[in-house]
């Protein structure tokens, strides 16, 4: 007797073609304001079809944020992110987290609309936060080696930094003629050459 295989959805419906539609939808219309029937008629689908991958519109969303999440935390640990002069872990940061805008740029949206609204969304604002606390913490750390000028807080400057970055949500368009890396160049030229401490 063969082994059990495991369930699989109607073909073209993955649980990731799933979210890629839940996302785009919740972020058209809002969480709150999108139902079930209407993710259903997105895909064509029954809602039967969507309940065989997740139990809930709420696991939708809380798959979509850990994915933009898990993403960026990825960068924090790759080794230019944990090796070398703060200032070069810090712009290794920056690029990283363009890259991640970039690639899953609706999935980073929805994450940046969230307002702790419910307990999925409270702990993405945890985890953001800490986040922001692993890049405030680089920066601190560049101003003690005299890469970065001393005479604004780090909480401001990490705010500053990624305030510039996430903005890319609102104007950056998949299929126009920049790529991550231009972008990511234009971003860390501009902010970086204020953001460095002089040389007597």
């Amino acid at each position: 007797m063969s082994a059990p295989t495991a369930r699989r959805g109607r073909p073209g419906h993955s649980l990731d073609s799933l979210l890629d539609v839940a996302v785009a939808v919740f972020n058209e219309r809002g969480f709150e304001a999108t139902s079930m029937d209407e993710l259903a008629a997105r895909l064509g689908v029954t809602k039967s079809a969507i309940y065989h991958h997740v139990p809930s519109k709420v696991e939708l969303l809380r798959l979509a944020l850990d994915r933009a999440l898990d993403e960026l935390f990825a960068v924090l640990t790759e080794p230019a992110a944990v090796t070398g002069p703060a200032i070069d872990r810090l712009e290794h940061v920056v690029r990283g987290s363009v890259r991640v805008l970039i690639a899953q740029l609706p999935f980073v949206t929805l994450l940046l609309r969230v307002r702790g609204n419910s307990p999925v969304e409270s702990e993405a604002l945890r985890r953001r936060r800490e986040f922001d606390r692993v890049v405030t913490d680089l920066v601190r750390a560049a101003a003690a080696e005299g890469s970065v000028r001393p005479d604004v807080d780090p909480a401001v400057t990490s705010r500053l930094l990624f305030g510039t970055v996430n903005s890319l949500s609102e104007w950056y368009r998949p299929d126009g003629d920049l790529s991550s890396d231009a972008v990511a160049d234009a971003l860390v030229t501009t902010l970086f050459t204020g953001l460095r401490a002089t040389r007597p």
